[in-house]
């Protein structure tokens, strides 16, 4: 939660990219970020895997306008919309990219090789057909922001009562963490997203670390079984709604084009 999924770079990239607000080339070194290469695989009339300029100009053909993520996990599939065979693997990938406008979908999967502190990653996006539907379980950005608000404050005050939120060495080397890749880049999202999408993406984010340093803490000061259950019963419904509130973000401007 802490990182920006992979799905949330292809989309908010390339609807910039199908806006006009962003060239194919910055738009496909955005997307690919800090891996070593992204490729598409499975493209109507291309027998083997294309680059992501490719990719995306061909998908813009086939009559795609805008993309939405999906951040699908177990009993919640968020942003899909069928058939089961793409939900399957979207769910086991925990992320998908879906075409607004033609009945694609695009799925990760991740390529790892080399020793720790030289990893090098290759991206292949596998394109499959999907079902023209509204998306499930995904918010308007106004139902996220107040959602995510509710939730960091609930979240705060269980985990502070079970001594878990904040403390110790793991705790402080996740937040500064967080604050330096906040300083490197404050541009969250790509051109054309409303100030309102960044503002929920960034709260999201922050509510995503408050997650991962309750779960990194170990049991932290929660030593009774009952109060592990509450922090995983308070940590289920919050991260649920960090991930709505993400997808929300990143499908603003495709929802905002379909209400003109």
């Amino acid at each position: 939660m802490l990182s920006e999924p992979r799905s949330g770079r292809l989309a908010a990239w390339g609807n910039a990219l199908l806006a006009g607000l962003a060239s194919p080339d910055d738009a496909a070194s955005a997307i690919v970020g800090e891996d070593a290469v992204h490729r598409v695989e499975g493209l109507p009339g291309e027998s083997a895997p294309v680059g992501l300029t490719l990719a995306l100009g061909r998908l813009r053909t086939l009559g795609a306008t805008g993309l939405r993520v999906a951040l699908p996990a177990p009993g919640h599939p968020l942003g899909l919309s069928g058939p089961p065979e793409f939900n399957a693997r979207a769910m086991e990938a925990e992320e998908a990219v879906i075409c607004h406008g033609a009945a694609f979908g695009l799925v990760p999967e991740v390529y790892e090789a080399g020793p720790d502190g030289d990893v090098h990653v290759e991206v292949v996006w596998h394109c499959l057909r999907v079902r023209e539907a509204p998306p499930a379980d995904v918010p308007s950005l106004g139902e996220a922001e107040r959602e995510l608000a509710e939730a960091l404050r609930d979240a705060t005050l269980l985990l502070s009562r079970l001594d878990v939120a904040g403390s110790g060495p793991v705790a402080e080397a996740a937040i500064d963490a967080y604050r330096a890749r906040a300083e490197r880049g404050r541009e969250v999202l790509a051109p054309g997203y409303p100030p309102r999408a960044v503002r929920v993406l960034e709260l999201a984010q922050r509510v995503g670390l408050l997650i991962s340093v309750a779960h990194e803490n170990g049991h932290g000061g929660a030593v009774s079984a009952s109060e592990m259950g509450a922090r995983s019963e308070v940590l289920r419904p919050v991260e649920r709604t960090a991930r709505r509130a993400q997808v929300a973000a990143y499908n603003s401007v495709v929802e905002q084009r379909e209400m003109r």
